[in-house]
């Protein structure tokens, strides 16, 4: 038994760093100069009420400390000298450096997103095994009608509705929250109960990929010259299934892994908002109402980075299943 190609794995991750660094670098001069160009004042954002009845000269004061005035490209490479040393910067919308505001929120996001995935690509697997079973009969029609139901459902929407059917109609689980109302100590149960629907329903809005990438890709190995030999040869159906079929077919399941964190992203902040989930969601509104640069270029990064890992791993996944491939991308 061979072990694993680290060599040639370690070489791939290393030219897709090289290739991550000018994505983020345009990624974050993007967001400067979007952030630059936006209708929003970032010192009334930062002076609040208190901007209404403070002079003039007081607001002049505060756009320099701020460095409101600065061209956006001085403010980008400022902030980014700062970054490349690990100094994010402070936040002006939550008047805590951004580093805090990540650090406070970044793990429940996680959190969330992780048992989200694994939900819906356990899930999803499943299902899509159990349609391609059985191409054309009840279950794969019923099942692939529904993905494609939920395929086209906003997740907010599909949040909406879990919260008045599951929290308001049959009072089975919280409506949102980390903890129940007047609780402050995070107990392992408190989060376990609070977190199910959220990633429940985040789950559910990214299962259909799932459900129908198996569904297509086990049904096409079924219908292999290989698979039908195996058939005749007497082979018992869950036998062909499992040893023969699924293999090939779940291959193009580890690509949609990576492809689907940005939708995943994005379903996270929908839902983190339906739910009041303490996670990056409110932080990443309050940075573009507020137009506050450093914590939107840190969130960017973040997410910038996320995808790109995400890739990463789909397709080392993708090596290690099929040989043929290799790690050559």
């Amino acid at each position: 038994m061979t072990g694993l190609p680290l060599a040639p794995m370690a070489r791939m991750a290393g030219r897709r760093l090289l290739y991550a660094v000018p994505v983020l670098l345009a990624v974050t001069f993007g967001v400067f100069a979007i952030a630059a160009a936006s209708p929003f004042d970032p010192v009334k954002a930062y002076a609040g009420t208190a901007g209404f009845s403070a002079s003039q000269e007081a607001l002049d004061q505060l756009r320099d400390s701020l460095g409101a005035d600065d061209p956006f490209v001085t403010r980008w490479w400022d902030w980014l000298s700062a970054a490349v040393t690990g100094d994010l910067g402070q936040s002006t919308s939550m008047r805590q450096p951004v580093s805090d505001v990540i650090g406070e929120r970044i793990g429940w996001t996680v959190l969330l997103c992780a048992v989200a995935f694994a939900v819906a690509v356990v899930g999803g697997t499943l299902l899509g095994v159990l349609a391609a079973r059985r191409r054309g009969g009840m279950l794969d029609r019923a099942v692939t009608s529904a993905a494609y139901a939920l395929e086209a459902a906003p997740p907010f929407w599909l949040g909406l509705l879990a919260v008045w059917l599951f929290a308001l109609q049959l009072d089975a689980l919280p409506a949102g929250g980390l903890t129940d109302t007047g609780t402050d100590v995070v107990t392992f149960g408190q989060v376990a109960e609070h977190v199910a629907l959220p990633a429940a329903v985040l789950a559910v809005s990214q299962m259909p990929w799932f459900v129908l990438y198996v569904r297509q890709g086990v049904g096409d190995a079924l219908d292999e010259d290989p698979v039908r030999g195996a058939r005749a040869r007497g082979l018992a159906g869950r036998t062909v299934l499992l040893g023969h079929a699924l293999r090939s077919g779940l291959l193009p399941v580890l690509t949609l892994i990576g492809t689907r964190v940005p939708e995943l992203i994005t379903g996270a902040l929908l839902i983190e908002t339906v739910f009041s989930w303490p996670g990056i969601a409110a932080a990443t509104v309050e940075a573009a109402t507020s137009v506050d640069f450093p914590l939107l270029a840190a969130l960017t990064v973040l997410a910038t980075a996320a995808v790109l890992a995400g890739n990463l791993l789909s397709d080392l996944l993708y090596g290690l299943a099929d040989p043929r491939v290799g790690f050559d991308g």
